[in-house]
């Protein structure tokens, strides 16, 4: 395991009630500058990847990406990683529906108030959109899950929504799948179509 990451098992541990020393000892020896807040791994894969693609390694400018498991969570990361806790300044991205928790998380934290980017609705939801339907469900030939696809929407529960709801629940019904398309999803993206607040949010680092 990197430094980095030892360091983000050491913030877990604590947001979970662990001592803070492990993380205090490694933010003050790496030095982390930057706590990049995200709801879940399939958020952190597509910041990787499209960090990745403009040749850059954020653990080595200082950046921590952290997903925490799930937006109500931020307010416990933001304040021991904040300006009221080891000092970082805090940035992320969250989904339009879990705003209020970042909002309170950055205030009672003490950071800079919209501090973060939002998706419409999620960023899988901000990627197909950018990708169009069709490239998606090429991408999804090209990765070898074309036939659970289509044995997906063949559901009664698909019937009615639209090709982009389809794609986007697709992507949420297996461990691990969301993961992989926030990755493939990015790498496949065109410079000029990535979704605004992914660029804003890898601009701002």
């Amino acid at each position: 395991m990197d430094d980095m990451g030892a360091f983000r098992e050491a913030v877990d541990a604590w947001a979970a009630g662990g001592p803070g020393g492990p993380a205090r000892e490694l933010a003050a020896r790496l030095p982390v500058r930057v706590a990049v807040l995200l709801e879940g791994p399939s958020d952190a894969a597509a910041v990787g990847a499209l960090a990745a693609r403009r040749g850059r390694d954020l653990a080595a400018e200082g950046v921590c990406v952290l997903p925490m498991g799930g937006a109500m969570s931020v307010g416990r990361f933001a304040g021991l990683l904040g300006p009221l806790g080891l000092g970082l300044r805090l940035t992320g991205l969250c989904d339009e529906a879990e705003r209020r928790y970042y909002d309170r998380g950055w205030e009672r934290a003490g950071a800079t108030r919209q501090g973060f980017f939002v998706c419409a609705a999620d960023l899988e939801d901000e990627l197909i959109r950018a990708l169009g339907v069709g490239r998606v469900e090429e991408l999804v030939r090209a990765e070898g899950d074309l036939r659970a696809l289509q044995t997906f929407l063949r559901q009664p529960a698909q019937q009615g929504r639209t090709s982009q709801q389809q794609l986007r629940r697709f992507f949420g019904t297996k461990k691990g799948r969301k993961i992989h398309y926030g990755r493939v999803l990015v790498e496949a993206l065109d410079e000029d179509r990535v979704p605004t607040p992914l660029d804003r949010l890898l601009a701002d680092l």
